[in-house]
């Protein structure tokens, strides 16, 4: 069930009916595989910005290739002509991502309001706040929803990781990184 829902909003009432048991049941195994660094919760940011926010935190599967296994996908084919295959990529990169920047899951989020706006990636410490949206895309364009993010967010920068061979600018503070420039792009925060 995990893996059905990977890189989507939580709900414990919609896996407890499904497994027949207790919403509260399934929140502790949730919080066991969290805690056993199987699972990563990115929980919600929400602040008054007088916008509906999404307050269910967002679930991966940390490892790309236990979630690939889950799914029963056993070939590269299988993956690339699987529905997952975004969530699958968003996952993979949020972790490397989490990893390069150092930090801690209190300081890893995402965002998202009732009006459809998101972010992928919201990582906050102390006042810095910066944004990752991640396409599995090679051309990667500026949306409304990141125009939205930057300007209620108050970021200091978004960044787009993106499947492609070319690191680019979207705008002033929004840059298109391709994943394969990320470990030189995105320094570790100090």
């Amino acid at each position: 069930m995990l893996a059905h829902h990977h890189a989507q909003l939580w709900n414990a009432s919609e896996i407890g009916r499904s497994f027949g048991v207790a919403d509260t049941t399934v929140r502790s195994y949730l919080d066991k595989l969290t805690d056993a660094l199987v699972v990563r919760q990115l929980k919600p940011w929400h602040e008054n910005l007088g916008k509906r926010q999404v307050k269910s935190p967002k679930i991966f599967i940390r490892d790309s290739g236990l979630l690939h296994a889950l799914l029963n996908l056993s070939t590269k084919r299988d993956i690339e002509g699987h529905p997952k295959l975004g969530a699958s990529w968003e996952g993979f990169v949020i972790d490397q991502l989490v990893q390069q920047l150092g930090v801690i899951p209190e300081e890893t989020f995402h965002w998202r309001t009732h009006q459809g706006a998101e972010l992928d990636l919201l990582v906050v410490r102390g006042g810095l706040r910066l944004g990752f949206e991640v396409k599995r895309t090679v051309a990667p364009t500026l949306t409304p929803s990141m125009r939205s993010a930057m300007h209620d967010l108050k970021l200091k920068s978004l960044t787009v990781v993106h499947a492609g061979d070319q690191t680019f600018p979207l705008s002033k503070q929004v840059q298109a990184v391709a994943f394969r420039d990320v470990l030189n792009a995105i320094r570790p925060l100090r």
